[in-house]
């Protein structure tokens, strides 16, 4: 990269993509340490009363506005985005904060409202099972990662002072990466 111009137009980018994602970042690096080391959350639940013989086709095309008519029938005030089926089980999502669960059981329908402490709501966020508006932001960062790592190996592959411990660097992550992978 022998134009000085476009390396310090590319380096502005790289450190203002790499200050804008570290909030990301750091919500992965502590919710995704706390579950590794075995701190994977806590939620309390507590029941939700669904009027008397209710009933859901969880496979059902339509089942969101079916779970919207329920709860409406059931005068439970709730507004979700979507919801993720789970076999025996509904999520209405997200639920990075207070959601409701349906499962179906022998004895019918059970609603639970589900509140998850902090570090499960940081966990289902790292999950991308956060509010649509969230997991955009998830994608935007993940576009911007890409292009901070490619940025910064690219620059420092041009750069002859810094060539040297780019292949190195790289050369060692990928080795560890591989074998870590695949062994």
């Amino acid at each position: 990269m022998d134009n000085p111009k476009i390396r310090k137009t590319l380096i502005n980018i790289h450190l203002f993509l790499a200050a804008f994602m570290a909030p990301a970042f750091i919500l992965l690096a502590v919710s995704g340490g706390l579950y590794l080391i075995g701190n994977k959350g806590e939620v309390t639940k507590s029941d939700v009363a669904l009027p008397a013989g209710a009933t859901l086709d969880f496979k059902s095309a339509s089942i969101e506005q079916e779970v919207r008519d329920l709860l409406k029938a059931g005068g439970i005030n709730y507004k979700f985005e979507y919801v993720k089926d789970r076999g025996s089980r509904i999520d209405l999502r997200p639920t990075s904060k207070t959601y409701i669960e349906i499962s179906q059981t022998p004895n019918g329908l059970k609603a639970s409202r589900v509140k998850p402490n902090f570090q499960k709501s940081m966990m289902e966020l790292h999950k991308g099972h956060g509010p649509k508006a969230f997991k955009t932001y998830q994608k935007l960062v993940a576009l911007a990662l890409l292009f901070v790592v490619l940025s910064g190996t690219f620059v420092g592959l041009f750069a002859k002072a810094y060539r040297r411990k780019t292949v190195i660097a790289t050369g060692l992550g990928l080795i560890v990466f591989l074998g870590l992978a695949l062994f």
